[in-house]
C-alpha cells in the first residue's frame, strides 16, 4: 500500500453566494425570487406618501399593476433583481431599467469563460471585453426597433453585460439595460442614461459566502 500524500490539500475558493451594487439616489431594488410584492408597497408608499390615499388609489392600482408586470416580464427571462428609478432626474422621470439575471449553461462538459467571451466578442461589432470585480466579461450596446408585432410599441437603447460566475464556470450573470430616452433612443438623454448605467456597473462586486 503505497504511503499516503503528504502534500496539503487546499479547498478551492468558494463560487460566490451573489452580488452587490452601488444605486445612485433615486433608484430602487425589487427582488424578484422573493419579497417582490413587499418591495413593490414600499415603491408606491415613498410615491403617494403624503397624500389622501382614496384620492390617488385608483392611481395607485395602475401603477402596481404595472410594476407587478415588469417584475413578472423579468422573472421570466431568469431574473434575480429589477431596478428602476423611482425618483425624479432633475424635473423629467427617467424611462429606465435594468436586469440582473443568472444563466446556467447547462453544459456536459465546463466550458472555459475566456473562450466564450473571446467568442462572443468575434461575433459582434457591438461588443467589447470588460472587467469588472476582477472578471472578464463582455459588455453590447445597440438600439432596438420598435417591433409593434411582439408587442413593443417603442425603440429602445440596450446595454447588457455578460459575466462568468468566478470558480463555477457554468453560471453566468448577464445584467441587461434598457432606456427609451426622452422618447428617443439615439437622444442625448438616453446616453446620459446609458452613462449613468456603466457608472453603476462599476460598483458591481462578487458577494462571496
Amino acid at each position: 500500500m503505497a504511503a499516503p500524500d503528504p502534500s496539503p490539500v487546499h479547498d478551492a475558493a468558494p463560487a460566490p453566494s451573489g452580488y452587490t451594487m452601488v444605486l445612485p439616489p433615486g433608484w430602487s431594488r425589487i427582488p424578484l425570487r422573493r419579497g417582490t410584492e413587499q418591495a413593490i408597497g414600499r415603491i408606491l408608499d415613498r410615491a403617494f406618501a403624503g397624500l389622501p390615499r382614496d384620492r390617488v388609489a385608483s392611481l395607485r392600482h395602475e401603477l402596481q399593476l404595472r410594476l407587478r408586470d415588469l417584475a413578472g416580464r423579468a422573472r421570466e427571462s431568469c431574473g434575480l433583481d429589477l431596478y428602476l428609478p423611482t425618483g425624479q432626474m432633475g424635473e423629467v422621470t427617467a424611462a429606465a431599467s435594468f436586469v440582473v439575471a443568472e444563466m446556467s449553461l447547462v453544459s456536459a462538459e465546463p466550458m472555459d469563460p475566456a473562450m466564450l467571451v473571446a467568442r462572443l466578442v468575434a461575433d459582434s461589432d457591438h461588443t467589447s471585453t470588460v472587467e469588472l470585480a476582477g472578471t472578464a466579461g463582455t459588455r453590447t450596446e445597440h438600439v432596438a426597433a420598435a417591433d409593434a408585432e411582439q408587442g413593443v410599441e417603442h425603440g429602445s437603447r440596450r446595454v447588457d453585460y455578460v459575466l462568468p460566475v468566478p470558480e463555477d464556470p457554468d453560471r453566468w450573470v448577464i445584467v441587461s439595460f434598457s432606456t427609451l430616452g426622452s422618447g428617443d433612443p439615439t437622444d442625448e438623454f438616453a446616453q446620459l442614461l446609458v452613462e449613468l448605467f456603466d457608472a453603476i456597473m462599476t460598483t458591481f462586486r462578487w458577494r462571496r459566502p
